[in-house]
């Protein structure tokens, strides 16, 4: 139930500060790693921001190709989230193998989608080597955003009790996360004066 999201709206795929599932792939490896940290940066063009530690595998795939993918999973995925955050693909191998994770290449960049998420977004690294260095911050041009249309239909997440499973996963530390319960269309308020 994928639908294409105008990339004038994939900033709100994440603007929410939902945790993210970041995919990379380069010299025929890949690997996932949950954020909990991510967020855009800017509209036109796309761009967003994530953080990944300078230690991980992940982190050595997304400099290696210049590119990296944030898969948004739902509520129905919060032990895999947790699970691909916890363990190293660096010495345990192929986290996409041992924990069944089913994937589709993204339109733009072929990177590893994983399938059961809500959103994704494609994005080229942006170079910024300070903000990578000292703060572990990666950019990201976003070339394709795609999103589940029973939670996030033209530009807007839908946050209801009949897709509960497909809320987004918020990091609260620990192994613990929460989600939103429902979303509310606020209005300006009139001048009082």
């Amino acid at each position: 139930m994928r639908t294409q999201v105008a990339l004038h709206h994939a900033s709100r795929l994440i603007n929410h500060g939902p945790t993210v599932l970041v995919t990379s792939a380069a010299n025929g490896q890949r690997n996932v790693m949950a954020a909990a940290w991510s967020m855009p940066v800017e509209f036109t063009p796309p761009r967003v921001a994530v953080v990944i530690d300078k230690s991980t595998f992940t982190r050595e795939l997304v400099l290696a190709g210049a590119a990296f993918a944030l898969s948004i999973p739902g509520r129905a995925l919060a032990d895999l989230t947790y699970t691909v955050g916890s363990v190293s693909g660096r010495d345990g191998g192929d986290k996409f193998a041992r924990y069944g994770i089913v994937t589709f290449a993204g339109p733009a960049l072929g990177l590893p989608l994983i399938e059961g998420c809500i959103a994704w977004l494609e994005c080229r690294l942006i170079p910024e080597p300070h903000a990578q260095q000292a703060y572990d911050t990666c950019f990201g041009e976003v070339l394709s955003a795609f999103a589940d249309e029973r939670v996030f239909a033209q530009g807007r997440w839908s946050f209801r009790d009949d897709n509960l499973e497909q809320h987004t996963l918020h990091h609260l530390g620990g192994g613990q996360f929460a989600w939103p319960a429902r979303s509310l269309q606020a209005r300006v308020l009139p001048n009082v004066r």
